[in-house]
């Protein structure tokens, strides 16, 4: 695609490396953003330069924060014996966003997959065990895609969880094999936390 502008060339270049966003789609967005007042623009671009300046990992989940301990671990509401293990922040979002969940999460960032030589050691699993010793856990829900990777790595958690006494469960298959979480929507989603059921080995 041919520019009149070297810094719409650029702009529509970086633009275009956002997941399903093309050339065109970047295009209409910096034809847009040249549209709108100056400090709309700057305010923008002050939140996206955030992301790396201010935003944290929290020290307890794993989850995205703005401070050492996030909103969730910090809120004297949540149910601190309850743990829904997840595979990524999105997936906390997802399960946040159907009000169902009263529990405490873990972000595991990832999921087991040797075939992409990812292994239990790529991932947070040693912060999920020190928690569950802790903090006196008595439920750990799995809510991780539905697709192999999640399978294998719910069966290998859960299987060093009951050894230590501990209720296994994982949201009901009101989700269709092979989805992710994220694309779920609310109802099912919230639903198959409601309605979780023991996890068998």
């Amino acid at each position: 695609m041919a520019y009149s502008s070297k810094t719409i060339e650029q702009a529509v270049e970086y633009l275009s490396k956002f997941p399903g966003i093309g050339s065109k789609s970047a295009l209409r967005m910096v034809l847009y953003l040249a549209k709108r007042p100056e400090h709309e623009v700057f305010g923008m671009a002050e939140a996206i330069k955030s992301i790396k300046t201010k935003l944290q990992v929290c020290s307890e989940c794993g989850n995205l924060s703005d401070s050492p301990l996030c909103s969730i671990c910090a809120s004297p509401a949540r149910v601190k014996q309850l743990l829904c293990v997840v595979e990524d922040f999105k997936d906390v979002l997802a399960v946040e966003n159907t009000a169902q969940f009263k529990g405490l999460y873990h972000v595991l960032g990832g999921l087991i997959s040797p075939i992409d030589g990812v292994g239990p050691e790529d991932l947070n699993i040693p912060k999920l065990f020190e928690r569950i010793k802790t903090n006196h856990i008595n439920e750990v829900v799995f809510a991780l895609s539905a697709n192999m990777e999640g399978d294998t790595t719910t069966y290998y958690l859960s299987k060093k969880i009951k050894e230590m006494g501990i209720a296994v469960s994982t949201i009901s298959r009101g989700i269709s094999v092979g989805s992710d979480l994220e694309f779920t929507d609310e109802i099912t989603l919230g639903r198959s936390i409601i309605n979780r059921v023991p996890y068998e080995l």
